[in-house]
């Protein structure tokens, strides 16, 4: 998998627990238990990401998650009002998110694995749709991946050899 490379370091991260689940495995002397995090991490200014921990304990999930979220940091484009450039739809596995521009104004209308990402990412206007799947992780990722699918009209403009006109025809 190629990772853009963002240095954490040099970025103020909030963090944000989605979701904590008991896993069990049974072995010959029982079930032993352990927990699994998966955690969003972001910025607020364009850079999201998104990990998943487990751990026997919550405390070190957490702090699992927190660390592979920062490892998969992404760098994503937004439009002057705050919102994404264009429509597109995120897939992964089964879930798939619709997310969809929004005048200023409109906040982000989202559920609640969406929303988490948007707003540490710095979305203040969209409209989402979870479609499919409403599995946490899988809807977080569909989530990243339509982020990371999207491009402003200049990255189009510049990849077909364009003016930024030519492509708001």
């Amino acid at each position: 998998m190629k990772r853009n490379i963002i240095d954490p370091k040099s970025l103020e991260l909030n963090d944000k627990v989605v979701a904590i689940k008991r896993v069990s495995k049974t072995v010959k002397g029982g079930r032993t238990m352990r927990f699994s995090a998966l955690v969003v991490v972001g910025d607020g200014n364009g850079h999201v990401g998104a990990g998943l921990g487990k751990a026997a304990e919550v405390p070190e999930a957490i702090r699992k998650g927190k660390e592979a979220a920062t490892k998969n940091l992404i760098q994503i484009s937004m439009d002057k009002n705050n919102s994404v450039p264009h429509d597109y739809t995120g897939k992964f596995g089964s879930s798939t998110v619709m997310l969809k521009r929004a005048p200023e104004g409109t906040g982000v209308i989202a559920g609640g694995t969406a929303r988490a990402v948007l707003e540490l990412a710095g979305i203040k206007n969209i409209r989402t749709k979870v479609l499919g799947s409403t599995n946490k992780v899988n809807c977080v990722l569909a989530t990243l991946e339509g982020l990371k699918a999207m491009k402003t009209p200049e990255q189009v403009a510049a990849l077909r050899g364009k003016t930024v006109e030519e492509i708001l025809k």
